[in-house]
């Protein structure tokens, strides 16, 4: 008779080796990143080499981050997906349950609480789309695995093994998105160690279950990052000239005056604005041609939390919906 384990090993020879769990326990680079945690951080070696021999390589997740961009789509397509009445009624549902706790963030922060919701309601729907990966995995996957951003991810590797010892987490245990982005505002580990905030004085920093650590953290995240209070965000433009095609889309960051822009014939609708301010110029296609937009310094800290201009208008179309739905 042959015996059960034999079967086992000869089935599993027979598999495809994107259907068996690969770990990261003899993988280089894992042994690598041991190294510079035990040396550099002052992390056991044996603890290490448990966790990565239980860190498993997701092929979803190379899959995933290789598929085009939402932010490929145009405007009148890409806005679809946040712009809806569903997002908008949880919106303000989630305003009204937590009104103190974001006016307390805005007044301690300059950031208007509708803004902080809408970027809670674009990045998980107001928390309930966190992600179901182990984040370990995600980044564990990408950094060894994914040559084109490895440098990037393993250094988000080595904060979340840092962040997890911080806060007294198992490393296996948390979940995120398949880039490793974590908790209500997809903070990634580098930013949530730099950013989140212990905004209920409990003694934890937990922007995975707890929304009043979450609201905080993102408003201290967009002041830390330049949010101008009391200052608007964008304007609509008219186009009534010839504004060079390389004006537009050309930099996320404001660069050139809007007297610069108006005396080429892109003229803001937004009234009393300083002619001496920094704007950028947006062209965003819509079904029936083009609508013109000014980004000011507020429409820039947005594009800090996602480097895409059709991802800071989404939120901040949101974030006035909601306002312009939630009782005084």
């Amino acid at each position: 008779m042959v015996r059960p384990l034999i079967l086992a090993l000869a089935a599993a020879a027979l598999m495809p080796l994107s259907t068996l769990a690969q770990n990261y326990a003899d993988n280089p680079q894992a042994q690598a990143m041991i190294e510079e945690l035990v040396t550099e951080e002052g992390f056991e070696r044996a603890a290490l080499q448990a966790l990565f021999a239980k860190t498993e390589h997701q092929q979803s997740i190379i899959d995933a981050i290789s598929r085009p961009a939402e932010k490929t789509k145009p405007w009148y397509a890409y806005r679809q997906i946040f712009l809806t009445e569903k997002r908008e009624r949880e919106g303000r549902e989630f305003y009204a349950a937590h009104r103190d706790t974001l006016a307390r963030a805005e007044a301690e922060t300059g950031v208007p609480a509708e803004i902080i919701v809408a970027i809670i309601g674009v990045e998980t729907f107001y928390g309930r789309i966190t992600g179901n990966y182990r984040v370990m995995d995600a980044l564990s996957t990408l950094a060894f695995d994914y040559p084109r951003r490895s440098a990037f991810f393993s250094k988000e590797l080595k904060n979340y093994l840092l962040l997890t010892r911080e806060q007294g987490m198992d490393p296996l245990a948390q979940k995120g998105s398949y880039a490793g982005a974590m908790g209500y505002g997809q903070f990634m580990p580098s930013s949530y160690r730099s950013y989140a905030v212990d905004f209920d004085g409990d003694g934890k920093t937990d922007i995975w279950n707890n929304p009043v650590d979450a609201i905080g953290s993102v408003a201290n995240y967009f002041k830390r990052h330049g949010w101008s209070a009391g200052e608007p965000v964008v304007s609509a433009a008219t186009l009534q000239g010839e504004v060079p095609d390389a004006w537009f889309n050309a930099s996320l960051k404001p660069e050139r005056s809007l007297a610069d822009y108006t005396a080429t014939g892109l003229q803001p609708v937004t009234e009393g604005l300083d002619p001496a301010q920094p704007a950028t110029a947006v062209r965003f296609e819509t079904e029936q041609g083009y609508e013109y937009w000014l980004g000011l310094q507020n429409f820039y800290v947005i594009t800090r939390y996602n480097h895409s201009s059709m991802y800071a208008m989404s939120v901040y179309q949101l974030s006035q919906r909601i306002a312009d739905g939630v009782a005084p």
